[in-house]
């Protein structure tokens, strides 16, 4: 029962947005590119059956790509020093190859049609599908944007920043409460580095001490796999026990202590976040509880469509990496 009302929500908050956005739309492509979205799931497949970490890394470059000038492919764009990959919220940023690949044979077969903001969509859409998340169809429609800044990077989530700093980047792209509490779940799937835990194990607050918030029986776990003076390049998964598969087990961990991430720990400090992590967990939860994948998918429709591109203000890229 419960799979059946989950897919009526998906359709739902699809035809939702399909309605109310005229610029996106499910199927835009249907007619002037028809195997568009199948050339990039055939790539996105492949990529994720060589490499066990390229899911992830491509769900978080489409996060990185709407969250500074909008969905507008300029996170792929690579012109030197000034571009806004370069910026240091977006270090560890894999999967650009994989989109030039979808964008090479796309071009082969319709020239100068489908966008590379498009193609980073739809690339996230195949990588939780392919992690065993919810499979949902996703807009198409945006335009390539015209400018790449690092400087315009400057207010992408940071995995130190203070819950109401967090709640303030989403409110100001638009996203609500519950949105960064379910994007910030999209940590399922994927892994970190020990350079972003070092803080929070050895010096959190300037305190010379870990997070409190660490859960007493996590922390000798953490501290081996991420010593003091240790390599900071060691990877760790940022779903603790179940990394490589999308569920709600990431905010099991984050109610119980066990947050790889600083950010992800943060959201039981604020009520609202916290009762929207609860709100999951509760005893008739499975029956009528939220959907967990069903409010993902409606989260990412929403970042899908923060500062859209079109008429003069994008175009379509040859190369998803250059300006034409």
């Amino acid at each position: 029962m419960k799979i059946v009302l989950l897919a009526m929500i998906i359709l739902f908050d699809i035809l939702i947005v399909v309605n109310s956005e005229g610029q996106l739309k499910v199927g835009f492509y249907n007619q002037v590119c028809p195997n568009a979205e199948s050339v990039v799931t055939n790539i996105v497949r492949d990529a994720a059956k060589s490499d066990h970490r390229m899911a992830a890394a491509l769900l978080r470059l489409h996060f990185h790509d709407c969250f500074v000038e909008g969905c507008d492919g300029s996170i792929l764009v690579d012109v030197g020093n000034t571009s806004e990959r370069g910026a240091f919220g977006h270090q560890g940023l894999r999967g650009f190859e994989i989109i030039e690949e979808a964008k090479a044979k796309l071009e082969s077969i319709c020239p100068g049609v489908v966008s590379c903001a498009d193609i980073v969509a739809m690339a996230a859409r195949d990588a939780v599908a392919f992690s065993h998340g919810p499979v949902y169809q996703v807009e198409t429609g945006r335009k390539d944007g015209l400018v790449s800044n690092i400087d315009l990077a400057s207010r992408m989530p940071d995995v130190t920043d203070s819950i109401q700093l967090l709640k303030q980047k989403f409110i100001e792209k638009g996203l609500n409460d519950k949105d960064l509490v379910i994007l910030s779940a999209a940590h399922t799937i994927g892994s970190t580095a020990c350079f972003f835990m070092e803080e929070r194990l050895y010096n959190f607050a300037t305190s010379g001490r870990p997070d409190p918030s660490i859960n007493p029986r996590f922390l000798p776990e953490l501290t081996s796999t991420c010593p003091k003076h240790g390599d900071i390049m060691v990877r760790l998964p940022m779903d603790h026990g179940s990394e490589d598969t999308f569920d709600i087990q990431i905010l099991q961990n984050i109610r119980s202590g066990f947050a790889v991430l600083q950010s992800d720990a943060k959201l039981m400090d604020d009520p609202r976040t916290r009762g929207i992590v609860e709100s999951y967990f509760g005893v008739l939860a499975p029956l009528t509880g939220p959907s967990f994948e069903a409010d993902f998918v409606t989260s990412m429709i929403r970042m899908g469509r923060i500062g859209v591109k079109n008429g003069s203000n994008g175009n379509i890229r040859r190369v998803c990496k250059s300006f034409n």
